[in-house]
């Protein structure tokens, strides 16, 4: 692929990515998606996104009696591939946006590419704290869906204020004995419905305007987490064996620092209404540009947003 030129090259997979090839290959742009995988130090960035680590969807339009994250990635790829869709199962490590056309290398591919779609998605935040990285995969999470029954019947910890907490720390009750939720503040920032279903279930607990200050345990894994009150400096140990954080995600853009412009939080900018960024000829959708929504739903809406900004493009440079 090393001497091809692409009329549409796709970093990411994700709602955003699949339904950006779905759209170009419709058009006859022949996309070559480069879908992603683990990568140094976020083992859980998986292709398919953050829905590959997502147990029931429940607002996905299109689905009454809900469906599995997994589930409706696989049908976003195989509607992707059947149209013809080129996929490359690895994670881009270079991009070059100085010159026409643009080139990408992949981990064992490389190509040029007349136009690119950034649909790199967001990963998970870490606390950052003595004995998280210790512990990491022994008790320490960031995937409730994904480490959950390995704690069965057990007390765990759950970190965060927003959605994503209330929903990890709902599904574990499902699961664990009993849950208790940290967080730094003395209410939540998650959405109303959230907030209540998990204020009513009786298996979890709060500890509000709390920091966790250190993930504790031994040779078997975590046993327990230090917490500490932010107004009184009270310090104690909760115990626990599994500690899952969900305080937030930050966007993957670390590839293209210095070429693109960004927010001052690292997203990707765009041109309001569009998904153009400051390269002509290089757009981004979903969770890389969106800090805001961060939905399946909207990922998939600015997916198809960046298929029809490129064939326009395409058509106004003479390319298509």
């Amino acid at each position: 692929m090393a001497n091809q030129v692409n009329k549409v090259t796709i970093i990411g997979s994700g709602p955003a990515g699949y339904t950006a090839a779905i759209y170009a290959a419709r058009a006859n742009l022949a996309p070559v998606l480069f879908a992603g995988g683990p990568a140094e130090g976020d083992p859980l960035r998986v292709p398919g996104g953050q829905l590959m680590v997502t147990n029931d969807v429940e607002n996905y339009p299109g689905f009454p009696e809900s469906v599995t994250g997994p589930e409706l990635m696989d049908f976003f790829k195989r509607q992707a591939e059947r149209f013809g869709t080129k996929i490359l199962m690895e994670n881009v490590i270079k991009v070059d946006f100085s010159n026409r056309p643009f080139f990408l290398q992949g981990e064992s591919h490389s190509c040029h590419s007349e136009t690119v779609i950034i649909a790199t998605g967001a990963s998970a935040m870490w606390l950052n704290v003595k004995g998280e990285d210790r512990f990491k995969n022994r008790g320490v999470s960031a995937c409730a869906t994904c480490d959950g029954f390995f704690f069965k019947g057990q007390d765990v910890i759950v970190v965060g204020g927003g959605d994503t907490a209330m929903e990890e720390a709902t599904y574990l009750t499902k699961i664990v004995k009993h849950v208790s939720l940290v967080h730094r503040r003395d209410t939540l920032r998650a959405s109303k419905i959230m907030q209540d279903r998990a204020l009513k279930n009786p298996k979890i607990s709060f500890n509000w305007n709390s920091v966790v200050e250190e993930v504790l345990g031994d040779e078997n894994g975590m046993t327990a987490a230090l917490i500490r009150n932010m107004n009184s400096g009270e310090r104690n140990q909760l115990k626990a064996n599994a500690l899952f954080v969900a305080i937030g995600h930050r966007p993957n853009t670390d590839l293209f620092k210095g070429m693109l412009e960004m927010t001052p939080n690292g997203y990707i900018k765009t041109v309001p209404g569009t998904t153009k960024t400051s390269v002509p000829g290089v757009f981004a959708s979903g969770d890389v540009q969106d800090h805001y929504y961060r939905q399946a739903v909207t990922a998939a809406g600015t997916g198809c947003m960046a298929a029809i900004d490129v064939e326009r493009w395409m058509t106004e440079q003479e390319k298509a």
